[in-house]
């Protein structure tokens, strides 16, 4: 564990590796899960805000389950999640091209420069997980997903670390220094082995 302003970040995030294998998962994390993903308290007012835009790509059950339930809902654990289609684990956001695959419809909208939000930050930072202590301060964690297994698989072979994967989201969240930081910490890790 290191240490970086108000974070307490895993070593995982450092030394191990991941990329997106979308070719084989399909967009399984948008389908699979016991809840919706995590959002900020800002978000659901952003994806209220983008809605039309991503409305059209939506499922007909996903945009029933969004008129029915709204932007957000609590889960058992007390948490602000993206809402699910009822009796399924898709996420009432999710998309499906003619093959079947999924994909978010927030951040399809967002890569057409048709929306001002990309997509829920914690969809965005996965598989880092940031949770708030009891001290007022944040831990960030490497989750380990079976369906994402493909995905630590494929950052070993392109040598891709996590943090390395997600500079972009790290960025936006905790801003450029924050990286900067964790590249350090990084550096200096692999230069004591």
């Amino acid at each position: 564990m290191i240490q970086i302003d108000d974070c307490i970040v895993s070593a995982d995030i450092l030394t191990e590796f991941f990329a997106c294998d979308y070719g084989v998962c399909k967009g399984a994390c948008c389908v699979i899960g016991d809840s919706g993903a995590p959002l900020e308290d800002c978000e659901p007012g952003a994806l209220e805000e983008n809605y039309p835009c991503y409305s059209q790509l939506m499922s007909a059950k996903g945009r029933e389950t969004v008129e029915k339930c709204g932007f957000a809902v609590v889960d058992r654990d007390g948490d602000l999640v993206t809402p699910l289609v009822p009796h399924t684990e898709e996420c009432a956001y999710s998309g499906f091209d003619r093959e079947g695959n999924c994909f978010c419809t927030v951040e399809r909208c967002w890569m057409r420069g048709n929306g001002s939000f990309r997509k829920p930050i914690s969809c965005w930072l996965y598989p880092i997980r940031v949770s708030q202590l009891g001290s007022g301060m944040r831990a960030l964690n490497l989750h380990r997903w079976d369906i994402c297994k493909c995905a630590f698989e494929k950052g070993r072979r392109e040598h891709v670390r996590v943090y390395e994967f997600l500079k972009d989201p790290i960025i936006r969240y905790f801003g450029e220094e924050f990286y900067d930081m964790l590249e350090s910490a990084a550096s200096s890790l692999f230069a004591a082995k």
